[in-house]
């Protein structure tokens, strides 16, 4: 079992930058991909970036890339969320999740544990 805990989140204007991290237990993370997805009231969850094992790859949505970037530190069993030039329209619950798979990280069910979630707010 592996269990994550996001933080990190608050409320920023837009603009601004926030950098939410993921902390596991139960297990060394460094066999697992890590993905951020996030969910707005009435909306679904929606990938928003993954990084691979070894921390070399790294993929985002379109609607992040150049603003958010994902890291790791499997020293400290750690994952990360740099959010830069944030908007009113990235006002959601951020979620981490870990998954065993080595491919198709933008698909929600492929993961196999999920953090609680952070709440992000992105003021006009």
């Amino acid at each position: 079992q592996v269990q994550l805990v996001e933080s990190g989140g608050g409320l920023v204007q837009a603009g601004g930058s926030l950098r939410l991290s993921c902390a596991a237990s139960g297990r060394t993370i460094s066999s697992y991909a890590m993905g951020w997805f996030r969910q707005a009231p009435g909306k679904e969850r929606e990938f928003v970036a993954a990084i691979r094992r070894s921390g070399i790859n790294t993929y985002y949505a379109d609607s992040v890339k150049g603003r958010f970037t994902v890291s790791r530190d499997n020293a400290k069993n750690t994952v990360y969320l740099q959010m830069n030039n944030l908007k009113p329209e990235d006002t959601a619950v951020y979620y981490c999740a870990a998954t065993l798979r080595m491919s198709g990280f933008t698909d929600v069910q492929i993961y196999d544990y999920w953090g609680q979630g952070t709440q992000v707010t992105v003021s006009s």
